[in-house]
């Protein structure tokens, strides 16, 4: 049986309310879940928010409510995000969830009754900003710790740390052994540098003297965890991950303390020898999966923190989790920041233009891993040309001459009928790279491909002039005429399928208006790569009627 696909985003913040770089994400990881589902493939897509923490206890004290009130706020308006943007996701994680606390008091009681947690003090400076402590490597050239870092003040703490440095050999071997741990390359190469230079332990809890809006350690009630065993879990605690199965517990690992136990652990190596082996059938036949993050929580929190995490409550390295590390939406060529407040909100752009406009153009106009510029004017430019000026105007036009000319009936051209030869391979070159594994990521590759097809059909209407055809007499013209307006409604149906995960309403749209799978009108099945074979309308077939479907922007 096939595994199933999952893919996660990283969790958002409850701080704040989302901005447009928010909106990239969650499109992004829905756009390559899509695609999966238009391939057939099982997926569950995981996504949610990040509800604990100091910030967000800060920002609910400022607005004079409960924390637990507070992100109860800010959560909804990331679930209407997703609801605004056609997102699709299969779960959505809220870590102040029974279900999440249980999870990552499991994994937190396990790892300190292994000896992997242990308390200390620690003094020195601390960035109020990032909550976290600064070690001299923070330091500028200056000697100072630069703007990045905030308030900086001088503490002293007792808390509990995992013990994350032991683990740096072993991440650095995953990573040499495994070439595509993180997409694209050159980030596993800045992953590697960082772990090179790991050194130290990790804080992973804060007194409840001065943070109480958190997940209680279990083994101490006067902690509770910080950020990363809370946050980081979120993408096992929802798929179905069980932290009290252990390969110990059930007696397909021995315990060996001594030499004397040699003989029974070569008697158990045919068994399951991993804790992951035992985990329940739910969890196993969705990990592991694509996480999709923005490059700036590469390092340390998902290449170092959760990766080691994964390493020390006993996932193989066959288990580990592939990281695909996306770029920053900027604004003027500063980076969108809440705290920056120079952020694009985009439920006004997603009201003003639609949320298939704005699928469209953060799918389009940044390359996957790379950053961008974000510009309405832009946007306008890149949907007037692609979408209104293209695949809307061979919409529009091909039905609009099928109903003049055809009285809305296709005829299905004769074999020895063939499309000329640059269509023919810009078709088959389209449906090649649609298959291949990097198209999966790239969806500005995918939608550049699929407006390359339009563009050849729209040229190849200007070149055969079927207004000119329809005024002929000759039979053979008629007959050209008919194939030519088939090709084109079939070249629509095609590409409808193929742009369906970035623009799920408008394949919807030229479905609708081709009559074609009627009986399946806003459904998701209603589009498969299997159906991408050309000749798939049949004879005689009646389109629907025609309606712009990408009225142009006028700026």
């Amino acid at each position: 049986m096939p595994k199933t696909f999952f893919i996660t985003t990283a969790i958002y913040y409850t701080n704040s309310s989302p901005h447009v770089g928010h909106a990239y994400e969650m499109v992004l990881a829905d756009v390559i879940a899509r695609y999966h589902r238009l391939k057939g493939d099982k997926v569950f897509f995981l996504t949610g928010v990040d509800q604990h923490g100091q910030k967000v206890q800060q920002s609910a004290a400022k607005a004079g409510i409960a924390p637990a009130e507070f992100v109860k706020e800010i959560t909804q308006k990331f679930v209407d995000l997703g609801k605004k943007l056609d997102v699709r996701y299969d779960e959505w994680a809220e870590t102040t969830s029974d279900r999440h606390k249980k999870v990552v008091q499991g994994i937190l009681q396990r790892l300190f009754d292994e000896g992997q947690i242990y308390k200390d003090k620690q003094a020195g400076y601390y960035s109020v900003r990032q909550e976290q402590f600064l070690t001299d490597k923070e330091r500028g050239p200056d000697g100072q710790f630069g703007p990045e870092w905030g308030e900086i003040e001088f503490r002293e703490e007792e808390n509990y740390y995992f013990k994350l440095s032991q683990h740096k050999d072993w991440l650095l071997a995953y990573l040499n052994k495994r070439s595509d741990a993180v997409i694209p390359d050159f980030r596993q190469t800045e992953l590697r540098n960082a772990v090179e230079k790991l050194s130290g332990d990790l804080c992973i809890s804060r007194p409840k003297s001065r943070l109480d809006w958190g997940i209680e350690l279990p083994f101490d009630k006067d902690f509770v965890t910080y950020v990363w065993f809370d946050a980081l879990t979120n993408y096992i605690s929802f798929a179905g991950y069980d932290p009290n199965a252990s390969a110990v517990a059930t007696g397909l690992r021995p315990v060996v303390t001594d030499r004397s136990s040699e003989s029974v652990r070569t008697a158990h190596r045919a068994v399951a020898i991993t804790d992951f082996d035992v985990q329940p059938q739910e969890f196993r036949d969705k990990w592991p999966a694509l996480q999709v993050i923005g490059k700036d929580i590469l390092v340390p929190a998902h290449g170092i923190y959760w990766l080691i995490m994964l390493h020390a409550i006993g996932f193989p390295d066959d288990q580990m989790p592939q990281l695909l590390v996306h770029g920053w939406w900027n604004l003027g060529g500063a980076k969108m920041s809440k705290s920056a407040g120079n952020i694009v909100d985009p439920f006004v752009l997603a009201d003003k233009y639609g949320a298939d406009a704005l699928r469209y153009y953060l799918m389009s106009d940044i390359a996957t891993g790379q950053d961008a510029d974000f510009s309405e004017e832009r946007f306008i430019e890149r949907y007037n040309s692609d979408l209104a000026n293209n695949l809307g105007n061979l919409l529009n036009r091909t039905l609009n001459m099928v109903q003049r000319y055809c009285e809305r009936r296709l005829r299905k051209p004769r074999e020895s009928r063939k499309l000329p030869t640059d269509v023919i391979d810009g078709y088959k070159q389209l449906v090649d790279h649609y298959g291949a594994a990097t198209m999966a990521v790239r969806p500005d590759v995918l939608i550049k491909h699929c407006l390359y097809l339009a563009s050849v059909f729209n040229g190849f209407i200007e070149s055969q002039s079927p207004w000119n055809l329809a005024k002929s007499s000759k039979p053979e013209d008629r007959e050209f005429l008919e194939d030519l307006l088939y090709d084109c409604a079939e070249s629509l149906r095609i590409l409808a399928t193929l742009v369906s995960p970035v623009l799920p309403k408008a394949a919807h749209g030229i479905f609708d208006q081709l009559n074609w799978k009627m009986e399946l009108s806003g459904k998701e099945e209603r589009f498969s790569l299997a159906d991408a074979e050309w000749g798939g309308l049949p004879d005689v077939h009646v389109v629907g009627k025609p309606t712009p479907l990408f009225p142009r922007i006028e700026s």
